[in-house]
């Protein structure tokens, strides 16, 4: 947490402007190495009420486009969140989207399902994708790399 220099309104280290005046913070206790764009994310999902999102009706659609999405995640799924330092959602992400392909592997050995198999693969991808931001925002500002 830090106080904004202008107005004394407290505000979580990641923001790029304080939430009451607007006016740019100085940079925040997160690494050296974190871009101007995670900054941004950082930002956009403290105006969606925390890691939470409940007040992301309040977001544009490019705001929340923004804030939400990764492709990065969406194509390399657990290995984004490996890459990113967070291997315990790693684990729990690769589980819950193989678990289900071994299951239909079991159940349709003739791969009959397979329309399932695709589904079920961008079912996690697209879970990867939507979740990484936050939980990045989860492991660099809030200092929670648990498990969930």
């Amino acid at each position: 947490m830090s106080n904004c220099q202008n107005c004394g309104v407290e505000n979580l280290a990641a923001l790029v402007n304080c939430t009451a005046c607007g006016t740019t913070m100085p940079p925040a206790d997160l690494p050296d190495d974190i871009s101007q764009i995670w900054r941004i994310r950082f930002d956009l999902i403290e105006k969606a009420g925390g890691p939470g999102l409940p007040m992301r009706q309040q977001l544009s659609f490019g705001e929340h486009f923004r804030m939400t999405w990764n492709i990065w995640a969406f194509l390399f799924g657990p290995f984004y969140f490996l890459v990113k330092g967070m291997w315990r959602k790693a684990l729990v992400y690769w589980l819950l989207g193989f678990v289900p392909l071994m299951l239909i592997d079991l159940a349709s050995p003739d791969n009959e399902l397979g329309p399932l198999k695709f589904g079920v693969n961008i079912a996690a991808a697209a879970w990867c994708m939507l979740r990484s931001n936050t939980d990045y925002y989860r492991k660099l500002v809030l200092k929670d790399n648990g498990w969930w």
